[in-house]
């Protein structure tokens, strides 16, 4: 059964987006491509405090319209894991960003056509241990690919942040955390879930084809 493609954004409710590069190509080549990206992400969410924001067809949000719980990069795709706190839609959001990233990518590739997939996918998430468990299946997708040995060593993911090696400002992971009594127990309950991860029932109706 194909499962459904929600598209209907709620406040207050945190959803996992997912999108690839058009025909599985890499859509990110070198680290200047995962900070472009990122750094798309930050304006749009208003986070703009030190950052010039003359991208291409980004105007922010105003912050706190949206929460980015967890993320990761990965070269021919990107997981976000995202609150929608205000009436705007989320679909919004990642039509700035995907726009101001195709244009740039498109310029410094030379490229020619669509970046991106068709659409972004996006799934809703039902509950507090769905969101503890989505963040951890995010986390531990470079381990998995066999990126890195640990996946706090890849550095395009929020995983960092959450367990302290990195102190970043673009992710509010309080959702998550506030469900463990430390960092390293989030520590231990990701890395418990590197193996078999898709197959527990509270998180595979969050992951996408």
């Amino acid at each position: 059964m194909r499962r459904r493609d929600y598209k209907e954004f709620a406040s207050g409710v945190s959803y996992h987006i997912y999108n690839r590069g058009n025909g599985k190509m890499e859509i990110f080549r070198d680290e200047q491509d995962y900070l472009n990206f990122l750094k798309r992400i930050r304006v749009a969410l208003g986070k703009t405090k030190g950052i010039k924001t003359s991208l291409d067809r980004l105007v922010p949000f105003e912050e706190g319209v949206f929460s980015l719980i967890s993320y990761c990069l990965m070269p021919n795709h990107f997981h976000l894991q995202i609150e929608q706190c205000a009436d705007v839609p989320l679909g919004k959001l990642l039509l700035k960003v995907c726009t101001s990233y195709s244009m740039y990518f498109n310029k410094k590739y030379d490229h020619v056509g669509h970046v991106f997939q068709d659409q972004f996918k996006a799934i809703p998430i039902q509950s507090e241990n769905q969101v503890a468990a989505l963040s951890a299946y995010i986390h531990q997708n470079p381990k998995v690919a066999g990126l890195v040995k640990r996946a706090e060593d890849w550095a395009y993911s929020s995983y960092p942040d959450y367990i302290g090696v990195r102190q970043g400002n673009l992710i509010d992971p309080n959702s998550v955390l506030s469900q463990f009594s430390s960092r390293d127990e989030y520590r231990l309950f990701v890395e418990d879930q590197s193996e078999g991860i898709s197959e527990r029932k509270d998180i595979e109706k969050l992951l996408l084809d």
